[in-house]
């Protein structure tokens, strides 16, 4: 059985590191194409090494561009590889131009594609990810849900017979970073560069930073805040804060260089709390136990406002009140799995093949 895994930004690359790993260990052969969507080192090739996986065998280079341009980009070059490659099935990670694009290409090929992280709604149909989850999911023949409420929006869009209940994928990841540390001999400091408390952002979203009002409103609250911020600043913010001609250095803004994955994770663990737009890291905060405020107006990760761990602010003038809110006290359960999912995506897979 040949597998193609297509992936091109920050988060596909960290679920893509167990899903080859079970792969390889069951014996099937995997293929994995880099569309060039994410090309900075810190953000594309250096989680490559990180998680210990092979460079993948071909890169698109497609680089950045409008969402329309660069999808179109992805597709036009995937198409003659997919046809040398002829793969048994198309992987499809999260909700990226890549994975609308190679969802696309396979579709009209005729190769069957299986959707890593499918069923995630928002609600937002502004938001460029929205299009891209709800596409995919609809051109795909096996949709990997990660969460039972994912499940119930894919039974809603009368996808059930095709969807399974696998975990997040994620999940693996950051269960087997976080029990690989040595909490007592790791030192924080050298990698936010603060000493004592701090709060830990990230914020790169098209609704957050292509406003120039909106981003200045945010970096402002975030400045005003009572303890250090450490700002992993990803390349879009660091853009959108040239065009813009906003200050990234002020008041509690302390900016450092995007942060590799083991390096996030164990900042998160030592953060008072957290501030981002990122889906990812919001899982991650909960499943760490950080208090985490949000800066959108809704997520499609709704299980991690349980219990108060994670709060959507809309009005970046809240986020005082939000990151000064008491420590959440609620059992958080494992509402994204037990850090098993890629096994089982595996062994449903082979199941196909047999």
């Amino acid at each position: 059985m040949k597998i193609l895994s297509v992936v091109g930004a920050r988060p596909q690359f960290i679920k893509l590191a167990p899903v080859h790993k079970a792969l390889l260990k069951a014996g099937l052969q995997h293929t994995v194409i880099h569309t060039g969507q994410h090309y900075d080192h810190k953000m594309s090739t250096a989680f490559f090494t990180e998680f210990d996986i092979p460079e993948p065998d071909l890169n698109l280079g497609v680089g950045s561009s409008t969402h329309a341009v660069q999808t179109a980009k992805i597709m036009e070059s995937l198409e003659d590889h997919l046809q040398m490659i002829s793969p048994d099935w198309v992987l499809v990670y999260g909700d990226t131009n890549s994975t609308l694009a190679a969802a696309l290409v396979s579709v009209k090929m005729g190769i069957p594609i299986a959707h890593i992280e499918a069923g995630l709604r928002s609600h937002n149909r502004s938001m460029p990810e929205e299009h891209n989850r709800v596409l995919t999911d609809h051109c795909s023949e096996l949709l990997f849900a990660p969460t039972s409420n994912a499940m119930k929006l894919l039974q809603a869009e009368g996808l059930s017979e095709r969807s399974v209940l696998v975990g997040d994928v994620m999940i693996d990841v950051l269960k087997e970073t976080k029990d690989s540390f040595d909490l007592d001999s790791l030192n924080v400091s050298a990698i936010v560069g603060v000493e004592g408390p701090f709060v830990l952002t990230t914020i790169h979203r098209q609704e957050n930073t292509d406003n120039r009002e909106r981003l200045s409103e945010i970096l402002e609250s975030l400045s005003k805040l009572p303890i250090p911020v450490v700002l992993a600043a990803h390349p879009r913010l660091v853009d959108r804060c040239k065009t813009f001609d906003l200050n990234l250095e002020k008041g509690s803004l302390k900016p450092v260089s995007p942060l590799g994955y083991t390096e996030l994770i164990f900042s998160a663990l030592r953060a008072e709390a957290i501030v981002t737009d990122s889906g990812g890291l919001q899982k991650e905060a909960y499943y760490l136990g950080v208090p985490c405020s949000t800066v959108r107006y809704e997520t499609e990760w709704p299980e991690t406002l349980y219990g108060g761990w994670n709060e959507l602010v809309g009005n970046p003038g809240d986020l005082k009140e939000s990151v000064g809110r008491s420590s959440p006290t609620m059992d958080r359960g494992l509402p994204f799995g037990n850090g098993n999912a890629a096994h089982a995506i595996v062994e449903i897979l082979k199941g196909i093949d047999s």
